[in-house]
């Protein structure tokens, strides 16, 4: 076998911990790596973009700007490469065009040499700002197909992709294997191609969660890949991606050059090792090989948010009813790729379709805004009459969605003040402004507090932490502490909760005395009568859209609620006056409480 360059990228300063510990590695448990990674011989590290930046600023407390300009001062003869969402950059919805400039301008001026974009309907058109502002740059502008299985994602189809992406001036290809679904077949097949069709350098990144990951590995480098995605062995496997030693040495084995030196990649291993002990309270429970995800295609972190969701509502029993409407409401949806966003869209509609018993009684505004276009263009036709009854007499969205988006930095830079001493924090603020501004005053007052790594000692100095536990929604995990304290009555007790180490008072107390302590204080009764409005998932209210004395027919909305970041209009059950409104923006709700009364 003739000796060729195989090129390795190593995500395990991004993909591989944000895959299995929730994304907590702190900057600090990276740095002494460093100069070994440095050395190592890696074309590029992964170590930015996806979920560190939001985990950044809303538990570690750390300035994800800084960190950058950190590891590029600690790795400087490595490309640093990041993740970004194209037009959605680094939140949830599509930014004005201004602002992807704006923040890819300041992510290369900050460090960043490789930017590996993609967009979660692999809608080529919510890619063209971003690819342009990093060929400005000067930087390398890696265009990704989102890889997914359907009747509609062909390897023609994805060969058409790459070669739009190829026009827009992309430098390479990468195929995005986010929840393991490859075979080695389609993988050799679709890297062939792609080799043949295009003069670019062809990225392979895929997931081990169904264990077939290492083989697509070899059956790609044999079909002529270039560059290959690893993790160093500390944090692989599972969720994340096969171990970067293994590889190299089967590699070298087989006469190929991987430039990597397996000494120094297990010095930095060994420490991974002993950082990752220190994490231990965030580890995914999807952490084996799950050969479920290729009947579902749910992604295993998409699988642990929807059980704790169930669970948190007492349902956990109708998770698999869920997994078999997420193929439904996918199909319904025109075929999405299970990622960022889409994800969070599909499976939270999903949920609430079982839970409600009806399918499509109450849609998700999100649901509502991708069907009207929002998001950009379905891979496949979406189900007509769901689109009728989500999107009414509103116009459809045929153009690229930011051509609709006016510029928006001035107004951001107005929105955050003096919070901002810089225009990287006004780019912090425009990706997560409730969360943002929270850190801003918090750096500003000098009171930034990273969650605790180990439990909380227990206020009043009482025994030891009685109850322990992580709940995961939409990617972000809390670590709840719940620890006895002294007894009030005979029918209720205190407790001291902490929640990512923000203490929080409770009171337990049995249903029937709930209800009495309810109807004695004003607070929320359980749901009795058709008039009551209730919610089918617990969340937050947005917004209440009625008052007391509004007359109003059944089906109209009363209330917005968010869960699981998604949106979801709460409905009158029935016509009629409305005698009572029980929330008030802000509050959180759970299945079973009155929230509207109509009579």
């Amino acid at each position: 076998m003739s000796k060729r360059k195989i090129h390795i990228t190593d995500v395990i300063l991004r993909d591989a911990h944000q895959s299995l510990i929730a994304t907590r590695l702190r900057t600090e448990d990276m740095l002494p790596a460093c100069e070994w990674l440095d050395q190592a011989g890696y074309w590029s590290l992964e170590c930015w973009g996806g979920a560190t930046f939001d985990a950044c600023v809303r538990f570690l407390k750390e300035d994800p700007w800084e960190r950058l300009r950190t590891l590029r001062k600690a790795l400087p003869n490595t490309r640093l490469q990041m993740l970004l969402r194209g037009q959605n950059l680094l939140g949830y919805r599509h930014y004005g065009d201004d602002v992807v400039e704006a923040f890819v301008a300041k992510a290369a001026e900050n460090g960043m040499d490789v930017f590996r974009i993609f967009d979660a309907l692999n809608d080529v058109r919510n890619l063209e700002t971003s690819i342009r502002a990093v060929k400005k740059a000067g930087k390398h502008a890696q265009g990704t197909i989102c890889y997914t299985v359907s009747p509609v994602h062909t390897i023609d189809a994805y060969l058409e992709q790459a070669k739009a992406m190829a026009d827009m001036g992309a430098d390479s290809i990468a195929i995005k294997d986010m929840a393991g679904l490859l075979t080695p077949a389609v993988t050799a097949e679709l890297v062939g191609k792609l080799k043949q069709t295009l003069n670019l350098p062809v990225f392979l990144h895929s997931h081990a969660t169904s264990g077939m990951a290492p083989m697509c590995q070899w059956a790609a480098m044999e079909a002529g890949v270039d560059h290959i995605d690893t993790a160093l062995s500390a944090f692989a496997g599972g969720t994340s991606h096969p171990p970067t030693e293994s590889l190299v040495a089967a590699l070298h084995d087989a006469g190929y050059d991987t430039g990597l030196d397996l000494a120094l990649l297990d010095k930095a291993t060994r420490h991974f090792r002993e950082v990752r002990k220190k994490y231990h309270q965030f580890e995914s429970e999807y952490n084996g090989v799950d050969t479920s995800v290729l009947l579902s295609q749910v992604p295993g972190g998409m699988m642990s948010n929807l059980a704790n969701q169930l669970r948190e509502q007492g349902a956990l029993e109708r998770i698999q009813d869920v997994f078999e409407e997420i193929p439904r409401v996918r199909k319904d949806l025109g075929y999405p790729p299970l990622v960022t966003p889409t994800s969070q869209i599909v499976g939270t509609q999903a949920v609430i379709n079982v839970l409600s018993g009806k399918r499509y009684e109450s849609i998700t505004n999100e649901v509502k805004k991708y069907l009207q276009g929002w998001y950009g263009k379905a891979p496949a036709p979406v189900d007509p009459e769901l689109q009728r009854r989500a999107v009414g007499k509103e116009e459809l969205i045929e153009e690229r969605p930011a051509n609709l988006i006016p510029r928006e930095l001035a107004e951001l830079r107005t929105q955050v003040g003096d919070l901002a001493t810089c225009e990287e924090d006004v780019l912090t603020y425009a990706m997560f402004p409730d969360q943002a501004r929270t850190y801003l005053e918090q750096r500003r007052d000098g009171t930034l507090q990273p969650e605790p790594l180990e439990p909380e000692p227990t206020p009043g100095g009482g025994g030891p932490v009685a109850t322990r536990f992580k709940i995961t929604v939409h990617g972000e995990s809390y670590d709840i502490h719940v620890t006895g304290a002294n007894p009030v009555s005979e029918r209720e007790r205190r407790f001291y909760m902490t929640v990512d180490g923000v203490p929080e008072e409770v009171h337990l107390e049995s249903e029937a005395d709930a209800a009495e302590r309810g109807a004695k204080s004003g607070g929320r009764a359980s749901a009795t009568k058709e008039g009551h409005v209730t919610t089918s998932m617990p969340g937050n209210i947005v917004d209440v859209l009625v008052k007391e004395g509004d007359t109003v027919t059944a089906g109209d909305p009363v209330l917005i609620v968010e869960a699981m970041k998604m949106e979801t209009e709460v409905k009158a059950t029935v016509s009629g006056t409305v005698q009572g409104v029980f929330v008030t923006k802000g509050d959180r709700v759970v299945p079973g409480e009155v929230l509207v009364d109509i009579g």
